[in-house]
């Protein structure tokens, strides 16, 4: 996929997240296997603590690259984005959390895919160092989207 191309997708077209709890800026690359996003830690976001990005954000931030990604094969497929949920963590492992004007990078790995449940591997990257990592479970719905904003 041509990174220029994705850079150019408005992110709110990928997922269904709404400010102020959206937690990626962009998606960076994507192929059926594997996903990037990037994310600038802005002063206002609502999963500052104490100056750092909490793990909850961290979570969030790996759940809607996950959600970009479903979001970028629905729009191939001209289909609607549909809601999503986070079925289960394991492996947390968070080395350190992010401050204010950091941009990171969330790559996600699809180990396998089963009816409408994704697991993946996740991490989270600081200037090319691992922050966090973890695997994720996303349950993916029926529900559109769109349909939760009216």
């Amino acid at each position: 996929m041509n990174n220029t191309e994705l850079s150019n997708i408005d992110i709110i077209e990928l997922i269904p997240q709404r400010y102020p709890f959206i937690m990626i800026d962009r998606l960076t690359y994507f192929d059926p296997i594997v996903t990037t996003s990037k994310f600038k830690v802005c002063c206002d976001n609502i999963f500052l603590d104490e100056g750092h990005f909490s793990a909850t954000g961290l979570i969030e931030n790996i759940a809607q690259t996950c959600a970009a990604r479903i979001g970028y094969i629905n729009r191939l497929n001209y289909d609607v984005v549909k809601l999503g949920f986070i079925g289960a963590i394991r492996n947390l492992k968070i080395f350190r959390t992010p401050k204010v004007n950091d941009v990171l990078e969330t790559t996600i790995s699809v180990k396998e895919e089963v009816f409408q449940m994704t697991l993946v591997d996740a991490i989270i990257k600081l200037n090319g160092e691992a922050i966090v990592t973890a695997e994720m479970k996303i349950a993916l719905s029926d529900i559109d989207s769109n349909s939760s904003n009216d």
